[in-house]
């Protein structure tokens, strides 16, 4: 997603990723890799429970999830991963906003 972030924003689209680290973590993490994108931590897992993601010791903690949420707060898409690599493909997520924002 970093490296198509400019694809993602030219469908009005922002990407916010969530995840288990305290602030400074994220913080760190986020500057040594320059993401573009919006960081939330999420420590208390307050977020990823409100949308179901999975967390599990066997798969080393959280296990991935993408919603696609439009901008009237309905979740329009949503993937729960079986492990780490299992991500969908950007080009299918920039297809989904395509068809969200053509009113589809």
């Amino acid at each position: 997603m970093r490296d198509e972030y400019a694809a993602f924003t030219a469908r009005d689209a922002e990407i916010i990723c969530i995840g288990p680290d305290g602030r400074n973590a994220f913080r760190h993490y986020w500057h040594e890799n320059k993401l573009p994108y919006i960081g939330l931590p999420d420590p208390k897992h307050k977020v990823s429970d409100v949308y179901g993601q999975e967390w599990n010791l066997f798969k080393l903690g959280r296990v991935p999830a993408l919603m696609l949420i439009d901008k009237k707060e309905q979740v329009r898409y949503q993937h729960y991963s079986d492990s780490m690599a299992d991500i969908p493909e950007n080009s299918l997520i920039l297809g989904m906003l395509d068809k969200i924002n053509h009113g589809l």
